[in-house]
């Protein structure tokens, strides 16, 4: 697996992904229901679009909008798992292991937490 950091310089570097912001919708969602919340749908999704050897459809299984985790997927390059090869190192053709799940999760947090870092700073003051 790439480490995070080599993985956020190359995507800083892409065109298609630097352009992923969340809109005024997803970062309402991401507001109200706090980083906890977003993120547990986060590895929902996961689990079930992306972590299968062969997910259904894949390559088209992540829509662009209407959740903060599925802009989140497209600027990480987790959309997908001929993103997770291309972007994360992470091989197609096996069911993902707990520890490439736990890093599709972190990069979709580190992004969130960039994008909107006020989200980032009410989960911690909830969480004292």
């Amino acid at each position: 697996m790439r480490p995070l950091d080599d993985l956020f310089e190359a995507l800083a570097r892409s065109d298609f992904r630097r352009r992923f912001r969340l809109a005024a919708r997803e970062r309402a969602y991401l507001g109200e229901r706090g980083m906890a919340t977003v993120m547990e749908h986060g590895r929902d999704f996961i689990a079930k679009r992306l972590a299968p050897a062969q997910p259904v459809n894949d390559g088209k299984q992540t829509p662009f909008r209407g959740h903060p985790i599925f802009v989140a997927q497209h600027a990480t390059g987790t959309c997908c798992r001929g993103c997770l090869a291309k972007w994360h190192d992470i091989p197609k053709g096996h069911a993902l292991t707990g520890d490439e799940q736990a890093h599709v999760l972190a990069a979709l947090q580190r992004w969130l937490e960039r994008e909107m870092p006020e989200a980032r700073m009410r989960q911690s003051s909830a969480n004292e």
